[in-house]
């Protein structure tokens, strides 16, 4: 898949406060390592594609989990974030002023903590029910706070959104009743458009009959939606083709993976996430045994793409993870001339990266196999944020 920009990659920001570089070799693995320079290309080539086709983008923090990544998308031109959970929200209102949670936020303990944002942040959150309306309208009036809706749609993925477009409109116009609820637009994420992306034109064109027929029965009851967001990695680069658009939420794009990789939504060297780890054991004939797991690599399978296995060698992507236990990952040798050693060094592409990503606790940033930064996944895990 060829996406802007072309030619030499962009680098990503050499960081003043970093201590001095230090090999990947000298890592303790498992390690997860990003490549500063793919990083860069991909942050700077969604922000070209957004710009060109003029669609705002608002790229989905569940990937990267981490204010540096955020604060780069930012300066590249995001109009704000799109956050998964409450922790992501706190974490990521140090980044931006204009913040969605693409979530439910069903529950009193969630929605009040929701509300101890500050309170010069814009947030917006995406429903798809009356009682998620109304407990968040109620909790809203509480403490005197605006809060932007989006009516979240159900365009195939089967998992949150209403499901007609009668729904779609009879919500509105309860979030029209239900001050201090201010009505920002509607909302859907095309998670089941999983082909590959030069085989997505029948599920793209079914796409815009569907929001279609939503925007335009919103539209006769006088609720034209101020936005109309919507996107994932494996269909961003065809967002342009969805006729009302004006808002994208990618997240995986940032250090894509081999599920993306392998249905043309970025080559091979646009995967910047990888995770190290170490061959220990070579003792069962066949096949080599890495210190990465179930507990590094999670268990994704390669959903709506070919392959198998759980991850994949960086530089020999025909040999996969194909067993692992917690700690081990084992990779059979087949007929690969490969002949590793103990002690040998490996980088593992993860079939869904942002599952791999929420298993550590600091990312290494790496040029030319130098360790240059190190930052930490500071939106993992579910508590609040705790401020010093």
């Amino acid at each position: 898949m060829k996406h802007p920009p072309g030619g030499r990659r962009a680098a990503f920001p050499r960081f003043p406060d970093a201590p001095p570089p230090q090999s990947v070799a000298e890592l303790e693995t498992p390690a997860a390592v990003v490549d500063l320079d793919r990083l860069a290309h991909n942050l700077e080539a969604m922000a070209t594609y957004s710009a060109l086709h003029g669609l705002s983008l608002r790229p989905h923090v569940k990937t990267h989990k981490s204010p540096r990544i955020a604060a780069e998308q930012v300066r590249l031109g995001a109009v704000g974030l799109t956050c998964a959970t409450t922790r992501e929200l706190e974490v990521m209102a140090d980044v931006s002023r204009d913040l969605l949670l693409a979530y439910p936020a069903i529950g009193s303990a969630k929605l009040a903590r929701l509300m101890t944002l500050p309170r010069e942040t814009r947030i917006t959150v995406a429903v798809d029910s009356a009682t998620a309306i109304e407990q968040l309208a109620s909790t809203a009036r509480v403490v005197d706070r605006e809060i932007g809706v989006y009516i979240e749609l159900d365009v195939g993925m089967k998992r949150v959104g209403v499901a007609t477009a009668e729904q779609a409109v009879e919500l509105a116009r309860l979030v029209w009743r239900s001050p201090p609820l201010r009505y920002a637009g509607i909302a859907f994420y095309p998670g089941h458009i999983r082909e590959r992306v030069s085989e997505q034109g029948p599920a793209i064109e079914q796409l815009n009959a569907d929001l279609g027929r939503t925007i335009r029965a919103l539209e006769r009851q006088g609720l034209t939606p101020p936005v109309v967001s919507g996107g994932s990695t494996p269909a961003a680069w065809r967002m342009h083709e969805v006729e009302g658009l004006t808002e994208v939420r990618p997240g995986t794009y940032v250090y894509n993976d081999r599920v993306t990789a392998a249905i043309g939504a970025c080559s091979w060297d646009d995967c910047a996430l990888t995770v190290a780890a170490t061959v220990i054991s070579t003792s069962v004939p066949g096949q080599v045994v890495i210190d990465a797991g179930a507990k590094a690599l999670g268990r994704e399978p390669m959903r709506g793409a070919e392959g198998e296995g759980y991850g994949a060698l960086l530089d020999r992507p025909e040999l996969v993870v194909s067993r692992m236990s917690e700690e081990h990952g084992i990779i059979e040798l087949g007929d690969s001339d490969w002949k590793p050693k103990i002690g040998d060094m490996v980088r593992v592409v993860p079939n869904h990266v942002c599952i791999v990503v929420h298993l550590f606790d600091e990312i290494h940033g790496v040029r030319n196999d130098m360790v240059e930064t190190t930052w930490p996944v500071e939106a993992r895990g579910r508590g609040p944020v705790r401020k010093d």
